[in-house]
């Protein structure tokens, strides 16, 4: 019997389909919440076909875009100000919604002996 059940949960879970209606989310513009020092805080960005625009902290931060599919695509800083803001950043959707999607992210190249960090964060479309 024990056996039966676990067969049937593991067909049931089986049948579950992630939502990930991506091209809804390749323009427009979103708000994303972070947390600085236990802060937490928001940002804006507007992303089109080529570029990204982040609105944060008083500040404006510009990325080209590069998209590898429907899901993914590759940030390049137009301006870095550092050697570690020259590195490109990584950023795959994972799962969408009607109004939201969650996204992970990391760097795109790594120096040897460097470990992959990755982080996870969730963007409200608003526009």
């Amino acid at each position: 019997m024990r056996y039966l059940l676990l067969i049937l949960l593991f067909s049931c879970l089986s049948c579950y389909n992630v939502s990930r209606n991506c091209k809804d989310y390749k323009t427009g513009t979103f708000r994303f919440d972070y947390t600085v020092n236990g802060v937490p805080k928001s940002g804006i960005f507007k992303r089109t076909d080529k570029h990204s625009i982040n609105f944060y902290d008083g500040k404006t931060d510009s990325s080209e875009v590069k998209w590898i599919n429907d899901c993914e695509f590759i940030l390049y800083k137009i301006n870095p100000k550092s050697i570690s803001e020259k590195d490109p950043i990584h950023m795959k959707i994972l799962t969408t919604t009607d109004s939201s999607y969650t996204f992970e992210y990391s760097k795109a190249s790594f120096n040897e002996g460097e470990t992959k960090r990755k982080e996870k964060g969730l963007a409200i479309k608003i526009d």
